[in-house]
């Protein structure tokens, strides 16, 4: 692989709300930095919903000579709020750009459930329902929404082009079928589940084979035993308030650090072989899933988290004692890959 890198969240951002409140810049430089040293990455994606965080986090990754993927991550916006979002980040992506740094911009994430207007529906759940409740009608639900997806990159590319010299990609998910002509990479949301575990190796090929540099921009599973099975679905044991923060979970489960690490060594290695150019681990903290213990066990939201560290409250690690986190072992399975 030629990019080795993994997801940094700058915040999450949805009706206004974030799901990262504290934004420490001290602590984002000193994340990267163990992001660079410790787990050998060469790339790294810097999303988010917030410009200002992006671009600071952006900015202190490529001081440290780590490859950035600008992305911006909206959330229940209508498309020309997402061109105006765009727009913004990919003024800022280039002045990083063009200070010598390697930026690559990454035009949204999932966009056609994430947001409005692509999909019938009010909520990530409901467009899900809308494009699978039906399944002879799938396929032609998938291509709508599809061309709706071309459409607005007609529209959008040719702005961010003008403002953005370097190379543009966009994270799609499997159904969405788009035309990647007008693209430098061919980026997608690629997590295995038990259902296609038999084929997935077969799939990343004819990826490979499509013939343009190919970017896993999302691969990853929750610290469950399980979970990996039932990736990309392993984050859904979680209830929520009416905010659609996270409260608990919905029932008892048991902790697998170590079915997690697993999980993530067998992608990367499948990824290494099969010839994909750059990987981004999903990802390296969620701050509203910490680790809880000595109460309720369905307290411990670090279970459904897809971070390769678990958050803590109200203490430091023992392994960075100046850090709010501990690794998990998926940690070191990741920077032993990256290493080699």
């Amino acid at each position: 692989m030629r990019g080795k890198g993994i997801t940094y969240d700058t915040g999450f951002v949805r009706n206004g709300m974030t799901s990262r409140e504290q934004f420490d810049p001290d602590v984002v430089r000193r994340e990267l930095a163990i992001i660079r040293a410790d787990l050998h990455c060469t790339a790294i994606q810097i999303t988010g919903g917030d410009p200002n965080r992006i671009e600071f986090a952006a900015r202190c990754a490529a001081e440290m000579g780590l490859e950035v993927w600008f992305s911006p991550y909206p959330l229940e916006l209508a498309p020309d709020e997402i061109i105006d979002l765009f727009t913004d980040c990919a003024d800022r992506a280039e002045r990083i750009r063009a200070s010598g740094a390697e930026v690559i911009f990454v035009a949204g994430v999932e966009l056609s459930i994430m947001n409005r207007g692509f999909v019938s529906g009010d909520s990530t759940s409901e467009r899900l329902e809308h494009l699978l409740n039906v399944p002879d009608a799938r396929s032609v639900r998938f291509a709508e929404v599809s061309a709706r997806l071309n459409d607005f990159f007609r529209t959008a590319l040719p702005i961010l082009r003008e403002r953005f010299r370097g190379k543009i990609t966009y994270a799609c998910i499997q159904f969405e079928q788009i035309d990647w002509t007008p693209f430098d990479f061919l980026s997608i949301e690629l997590i295995r589940s038990a259902e296609v575990a038999d084929r997935f190796r077969d799939g990343v090929r004819g990826l490979v084979a499509q013939g343009k540099p190919l970017a896993v921009t999302g691969f990853g599973t929750a610290t469950w035993l399980g979970s990996g099975e039932s990736a990309p679905r392993s984050m859904e044991i979680v209830e929520y308030d009416a905010d659609g923060q996270p409260i608990r979970l919905d029932g008892h489960y048991t902790r697998d650090e170590a079915g997690q690490a697993a999980y993530l060594r067998e992608l990367l290695g499948i990824f290494d072989t099969e010839g994909v150019d750059s990987t981004f681990v999903f990802l390296f903290a969620l701050y509203n899933y910490p680790h809880r213990v000595g109460g309720d066990p369905r307290d411990d939201l670090d279970l459904a988290s897809l971070g390769i560290v678990k958050v803590l409250e109200g203490r430091r690690g023992d392994t960075y004692p100046d850090m709010p986190w501990e690794p998990k072992e998926s940690f070191a399975a990741v920077a032993e890959h990256y290493r080699d």
